[in-house]
């Protein structure tokens, strides 16, 4: 265990040290950001952190030091809370400053008072994250995290009554928020009510046991129950409410972040913001500019999304356990994991070929081309050209069969994130795709395609059977295919749309051609038809040492960082072989397929471990170019017109 226990579980008395030493000198936090970094290097302390992604919120001791893997769904406003304030004694008249930061409440002793006009006092801006688990994240990553973790907890008893233990995914069927208590704390605010963000109780320990001793839970006065707002459907775990003080204009919505920070989950936050919206009902409309459901987002039952005051925040570039977190810089290069790793790629490679050839029914020209797409990447954008996309078309994959649902099976397996869209009518007509703007709760309502970078997106077409494409529909397969072309998703804010650019690997397995565009389309040429799909897809997952899989998701992950480039000699002697052949058949090969082959080599030669394009790579990109396209041409003359 990394040193004491103190920063882990009572880490606003750490910062309360620092604060007591330096004063109203801002250096202070400074202080407290470093001290955390540094205990954050030692022993592998970050394995000792207990992480919301992992332990069930009723274990976590309130204001303990937690982690939490999320991406961010939503921004809202920023919103002022006090840094520094100070209370005065009643009895004595002694005056005592505290800090604010990295607290919702503003506590005081039992005879102690806010003073609200104190010259002492600060007003500072903190901005809010709605942060929800990784849309898409696989088991494997799940399971790989809580075996790594090892965080010891029991649960909590600090808030049981009034915080009953219960699981995630059983969170929405229970009870949200506790009774109204309006006796029992004064209707003080911070600035007479209009600095929100750091809510002020006067006794605080007589309000927690009263609200813990006396009520129950009781369910919201609201027509709905509480949408945690996942992406995904069917997705488990907790939101939370993300404050975040310093360098928050460094992140942006569907950035994947690892959070250090104190856990907020006082029931005091519930019965405040209940008391606040039964006043705000009081109001004139006119003079009150939260609604009642704005409110009721911004402000959830803290039981139900916790909030976490961040102290180090960090993006992610992926979010593979089996790698370390940051891989284009420079101590990443020189890591002797990656580089034991890069010597052994010749055999990894052979080995996850022939893997996905048996996935693929013994297709091995399929399995190289899904390795390319696997391992391809956004790189830069040249203008509004994303460069690096490859979104590959599986044609000829079995209609009636479970193959497809296999196949996806086998790629959840070997990446981190991943969502399989069954593309039926009722589906494209009923799901929302794009997220929209709310403005009557004031916050960005998900969809389907607010996905991190580097998801893995299955669209399983040969679901898709006749019928008719309704408004939403029509919406829904243009965002789609603006997705895969443009590699980007317009989300819409009502009076315009805003732009999101993403990374997203889009796969399309189909009966024929596809109706989505597509980068590349292979046409399955199965060598064997199993009697029984699940046994032989279950079979070949059983075979596969766990060793050799984790070799897998290593190689699949570490390749998309990987740098790129062309010398002079290549681009001359490519431009020449692109002549040539121009002079052999013009009508054969354009511009557009020019740039294929580049795309192909470039991922061929990455999948190889080279970071530079070699004649051999470009002559290979070139046949595996050949086969595919006369493989399709064979099929259209046997199909007709279908391909």
């Amino acid at each position: 265990m990394p040193c004491g226990e103190d920063w882990l579980s009572h880490p606003l008395g750490i910062v309360q040290g620092f604060f007591a030493q330096n004063g109203v000198n801002p250096d202070w936090e400074k202080k407290v950001i470093e001290y955390f970094k540094e205990k954050l290097k030692e022993n592998n302390a970050p394995k000792w952190v207990p992480s919301l992604n992992e332990v069930p919120l009723h274990y976590l001791k309130p204001n303990s030091f937690v982690k939490f893997r999320c991406m961010i769904q939503d921004m809202f406003d920023p919103e002022f809370y006090m840094g520094v304030y100070e209370t005065v004694n009643q009895n004595t008249k002694a005056r005592v400053l505290h800090f604010g930061k990295y607290r919702d409440i503003a506590e005081c002793g039992p005879q102690q008072e806010l003073d609200l006009n104190s010259p002492r006092s600060t007003t500072l801006e903190r901005q809010t994250f709605y942060c929800v688990p990784v849309p898409g994240e696989s088991t494997w990553v799940k399971e790989a995290y809580v075996n790594a973790n090892q965080a010891r907890v029991s649960p909590s008893t600090s808030y049981t009554p009034s915080r009953h233990k219960r699981s995630y995914e059983d969170d929405e069927d229970m009870d949200l928020q506790p009774h109204k208590q309006k006796d029992q704390h004064t209707s003080a605010r911070q600035a007479g009510g209009s600095v929100s963000g750091l809510q002020w109780c006067g006794e605080p320990k007589r309000l927690e046991t009263e609200a813990s001793t006396g009520q129950q839970l009781n369910s919201l006065n609201l027509s709905s129950p509480f949408d945690l707002n996942f992406p995904l459907p069917g997705e488990k775990g907790p939101a939370c409410l993300v404050k975040v003080y310093e360098d928050w204009d460094c992140f942006k919505v569907n950035d994947v972040l690892e959070l250090y920070g104190i856990l907020s989950v006082d029931p005091v936050l519930s019965i405040l913001n209940n008391d606040e919206r039964d006043a705000s009902a009081l109001l004139d409309p006119m003079e009150c500019t939260d609604t009642v459901e704005e409110q009721r987002v911004h402000s959830p039952p803290a039981s139900l999304v916790p909030r976490i005051h961040v102290v180090l925040a960090q993006k992610l570039q992926h979010i593979n356990p089996l790698l370390p977190a940051c891989l284009n810089k420079e101590e990443s290069r020189t890591c002797k994991f990656v580089s034991s790793f890069m010597s052994e790629l010749s055999p990894v490679r052979a080995e996850l070929l022939g893997f996905l050839t048996h996935a693929l029914l013994g297709d091995s020209l399929a399995a190289e081309y899904l390795i390319l797409h696997l391992i391809s990447t956004v790189y830069t954008r040249r203008d509004v050209l994303p460069l690096g996309k490859f979104t590959m078309n599986l044609s000829g994959c079995p209609r009636n069969s479970t193959f497809t649902e296999h196949l996806y099976r086998i790629i959840q397996h070997l990446v981190p994130a991943s969502f399989r869209l069954q593309m039926t009518i009722e589906n494209m007509n009923h799901l929302k795709f794009i997220p929209h703007k709310d403005y009557t709760a004031n916050r960005l309502v998900s969809g389907l395609l607010q996905l991190p970078n580097n998801t893995s997106l299955v669209v399983d077409e040969t679901l898709l059977e006749q019928g008719q494409l309704d408004s939403p529909g029509v919406h829904n397969v243009t965002a789609l295919s603006n997705l895969i072309t443009w590699q980007k998703v317009d989300y819409d804010f009502s009076y315009h749309q805003m732009e999101f650019p993403c990374s997203i690997n889009v796969l399309i397995t189909s009966e024929g051609r596809s109706l989505l565009p597509a980068d590349c389309q292979i046409h399955l040429q199965p060598q064997l038809i199993p009697p029984n799909m699940e046994e032989y897809m279950n079979s070949l997952l059983s075979t596969v040492l766990p060793s050799v899989l984790n070799k897998f998701r290593i190689y699949l992950t570490l390749l998309r960082f990987l740098d790129y480039s062309i010398s002079d000699e290549i681009t001359k002697a490519v431009e020449d072989d692109f002549v040539e052949m121009r002079k052999n058949d013009p009508q054969s090969i354009t511009a557009d397929d020019l740039h294929q082959l580049l795309v192909v080599a470039r991922f061929l030669s990455l999948s190889a471990g080279q970071t530079t394009l070699s004649r051999e790579r470009w002559l290979r990109a070139k046949q595996l170019e050949s086969l595919r396209r006369n493989r399709l041409q064979q099929q259209k003359c046997v199909n007709g017109n279908e391909l």
